[in-house]
């Protein structure tokens, strides 16, 4: 029987498009405020895209700066796993245009659709195959384009104002040390909340998948829909919940964390998580105030860019966490 082993997090990396969208422009396109779209959600800019851009070309990046930051050649991997909830192209998944962007192949590549528990998702599964022997060295990346999927006027305002495209990605491999790397990984899901906040259209229900009824008016059922204060109260109920689930199954308390980062869905959300739990600002990384909710992306995102500001470094015990449509949650404990 093989010696316990670890993964861990070898190299991370992001990309977010060119164009940055304030509220300010927002107001030009709906009946909106900068301190409205502010109280609601934190936000004050997020990023578009500018021209023909799908989640694996905003994947590429990111991805080709976890590799050099974790020292292995996209030959190297043996597994590559990409989390969206818009997806290039309806079938073969984003993993595979990703896999061939990176000009490699042979090894599994498959797109994973939880939304904004996407990251952590893949995270226990990358884990799991790395523990198992399955996989050495694995990629996981998340990636949206929200943008052409907004409905970006009045009607569709509580959502459109929201979201954001950017990826982010993280090269796992072994580590040998057990007290450091990915200590453990929870993951939830509830589906019957599955209507609280989704994207009917197009459907394969539906002979076509979409018909001019479906896309016409101002309740098109192409645009995402969302009951925001539902949303919202299970939120900050499940957050706390796999939060303490994570630090209670390494013996480890709220006081004992370097750094808690949360999905990015909604500043108010986090703030109030943070407060719950009694941790300072200064043990909370947020992010969302200048990229908006990138659902798959927003965990990798922000933990690159806190490790970049100096805020994980080796001996960090982070922990990261998420809730999302399905409704699903999960959490990760990170010894870094």
């Amino acid at each position: 029987m093989s010696e316990a082993m670890n993964s861990r997090i070898l190299g991370l990396g992001h990309y977010v498009p060119e164009r940055v969208v304030t509220n300010a422009e927002m107001t030009r396109l709906m009946d909106t405020s900068d301190e409205w779209i502010r109280q609601r959600t934190g936000i004050e800019e997020r990023h578009f895209i500018s021209a023909d851009t799908g989640p694996s070309d905003l994947a590429l990046p990111a991805a080709e700066d976890a590799l050099r930051a974790a020292g292995v050649k996209a030959s190297e991997l043996d597994l590559i796993m990409l989390a969206t909830l818009s997806p290039d192209i309806d079938f073969p998944s984003s993993a595979a245009l990703l896999q061939r962007r990176l000009g490699v192949s042979g090894m599994p590549a498959m797109d994973v659709r939880n939304q904004c528990s996407g990251f952590l998702y893949m995270l226990a599964t990358a884990d799991a195959f790395i523990r198992s022997g399955g996989a050495r060295y694995v990629l996981i990346a998340g990636a949206e384009v929200h943008s052409t999927g907004l409905d970006l006027t009045t009607v569709g305002r509580e959502v459109a104002v929201i979201f954001g495209d950017g990826a982010g990605a993280a090269v796992l491999g072994p580590e040998p040390d057990t007290r450091r790397g990915i200590l453990s990984t929870h993951l939830h899901s509830e589906g019957k909340y599955a209507e609280k906040l989704m994207v009917e259209v197009p459907n394969s229900r539906s002979r076509p998948r979409v018909t001019p009824e479906m896309l016409s008016g101002p309740g098109s059922r192409l645009w995402p829909r969302m009951e925001g204060r539902y949303v919202f109260k299970h939120a900050v109920t499940r957050f706390p919940e796999v939060i303490h689930e994570a630090l209670a199954a390494n013996g480890c308390t709220v006081g004992d964390l370097d750094l808690l980062i949360p999905h990015q869905a909604n500043l108010r959300i986090s703030q109030l998580v943070a407060m719950g739990l009694e941790l300072p600002e200064e043990k909370v990384f947020n992010n969302i105030q200048r990229y908006g909710n990138t659902t798959a992306a927003s965990i990798p995102i922000a933990l690159h860019e806190a490790q970049l500001a100096g805020r994980v470094r080796p001996g960090s015990l982070v922990c990261l966490a998420a809730f999302g449509a399905g409704f699903t949650w999960a959490s990760a404990l990170v010894r870094w």
